[in-house]
């Protein structure tokens, strides 16, 4: 098949999440079975300037229509594989940017107009590039036009340039909503504008536009897409979630078992597998040592590795400082984002001298040491989509501490509650929950025997993409 990947993150170019991970990962695999892969990406300065795409060439000079006026740009191209390309869609005053969406305050105020251009440019490169795609992929909010814009296109020009589309929802909290005067911007016809169409509330909503256009909607996980459909999780569109409920499938996402290995990962200092963990000792040395505690320490490590924002469950890590102040553990916080709860955790710092350490920014090379040395990885969302630090976790035998929700729910086993099967702890999402689980991973730490079973059960799942790539594939064949 001929298939378009279209997303605003993509490992290993440009990462803020699990995004970057999973179109990164399925793209690989799509490839390696055969499939004819295009990536489309916005060209960051990160991304034109990364080593990897040094490659890149101009293969097309852009003129897209915005509104009432036309707007340059260029797509530049290069082949990172056999069977895969990526196109970089560029416009400097667009993308020429330090980040992606916005400072650690605030979005930028023009990201509407760079994400319709984005795909408008999308659609435009696969017209003149003569793209014929059995499938278009987009992901998130940032390609919920797409679908619109490219079925408009075709009607316009009398063109296939693909069979069919797919939306992918990897967290629906985040929604793409705009004023509706940005939507002139697209060139759409009005009657688009109302409540059957982008409009939300009063305003455009680019998710919205995703989930309602495109012919297959897929989530992260199973219970996710579940999730979605109710008030509780559905941010507001679980209503307009509930009219695909007979159109949306949920996949769980795997992980890029090329990057995440123990047993060949060259970013951590000692590699081991589930037979042999003297490996997973020296991580543990070397992750104390880097922040700055005793090498020799013998009691439980945590490890954190997220964007710093309530959805990830901080404030409920936060409403346990006399958990820290009074247990003999080490928790380790790796993660930029909101700037009161990057605060709140270095009031953790003081008020626990010498067990707690925040490094507020992101390294991938020290999130592959935390989840190796680490005995115990925390992770109480108030809603996970998929999550993949569960997963690393456990391929890394460092043990899960998850809130039952979304993906979470479908990849973790309470240790507790099936003791022959369990590799992880599960609590509610609140201040009562988190307290309980971090008392449950101290008792369960001090029971080696216990420890040591659900630590190699976890090693030994198989968490790689093969399973889910294939059912992408026959998702994709039905939908032809």
């Amino acid at each position: 098949m001929k298939i378009v990947q279209v997303a605003s993150e993509l490992f290993p170019y440009i990462k803020t999440g699990g995004l970057a991970d999973a179109v990164g990962a399925l793209s690989s695999m799509l490839a390696g079975h055969g499939h004819d892969v295009a990536i489309f990406l916005p060209g960051y300065r990160s991304v034109v300037d990364h080593p990897l795409a040094a490659g890149a060439q101009r293969t097309l000079g852009l003129r897209i229509e915005m509104g009432d006026v036309f707007m340059t740009g260029e797509v530049r191209s290069f082949s990172p594989a056999t069977n895969l390309t990526v196109h970089l869609v560029c416009r400097e005053e667009f993308f020429d940017r330090r980040n992606p969406y916005g400072t650690p305050e605030r979005d930028y105020e023009d990201n509407h107009h760079r994400f319709i251009f984005f795909c408008k440019g999308v659609v435009e490169a696969m017209r003149f590039l003569e793209l014929r795609a059995d499938v278009v992929h987009g992901h998130d909010w940032q390609c919920g036009l797409l679908p619109l814009l490219l079925r408009h296109t075709e009607q316009r020009y009398g063109v296939t340039l693909a069979m069919k589309t797919v939306f992918t929802i990897h967290n629906i909290a985040f929604q793409g909503v705009f004023p509706m005067r940005a939507f002139y911007r697209t060139n759409l016809p009005d009657e688009l504008m109302g409540i059957d169409g982008v409009e939300f509330y009063g305003q455009m909503s680019m998710m919205k536009a995703g989930i309602l256009f495109s012919d297959q909607v897929t989530t992260v996980s199973p219970r996710y897409a579940r999730e979605i459909q109710t008030a509780e999780f559905g941010c507001g569109l679980d209503g307009v979630v509930a009219t695909r409920s007979d159109d949306i499938v949920g996949l769980l996402n795997g992980i890029d078992t090329h990057v995440w290995n123990p047993a060949t990962d060259t970013l951590i200092p000692g590699n081991y597998t589930v037979d042999n963990l003297a490996g997973k000792a020296r991580c543990r040395v070397d992750l104390l040592k880097r922040c700055g505690f005793d090498p020799k320490f013998t009691g439980p490590v945590f490890g954190m590795v997220c964007r710093l924002t309530e959805q990830k469950g901080i404030d409920l890590v936060l409403a346990n400082t006399d958990f820290f102040q009074t247990n003999d553990v080490r928790l380790i916080v790796l993660g930029t984002g909101d700037k009161q709860l990057e605060a709140g955790l270095r009031d953790l710092v003081a008020a626990a001298p010498g067990r707690v350490v925040i490094s507020a920014r992101l390294d991938e090379g020290m999130s592959h040491l935390i989840e190796a040395g680490s005995d115990f990885f925390l992770m109480p969302s108030r809603f996970e989509p998929c999550g993949l630090n569960q997963m690393y976790s456990q391929v890394y035998g460092t043990i899960p501490l998850v809130t039952r929700v979304g993906g979470l729910a479908d990849t973790v086993v309470d240790i507790d509650q099936h003791p022959d099967v369990g590799n992880g702890v599960m609590f509610p999402a609140s201040v009562e929950g988190v307290a309980a689980g971090l008392a449950r991973a101290v008792a369960l730490f001090a029971d080696k025997p216990l420890f040591e079973a659900a630590r190699a059960r976890g090693m030994r799942k198989d968490f790689s993409w093969e399973k889910t790539a294939r059912a992408y594939e026959d998702l994709y064949e039905d939908a032809v």
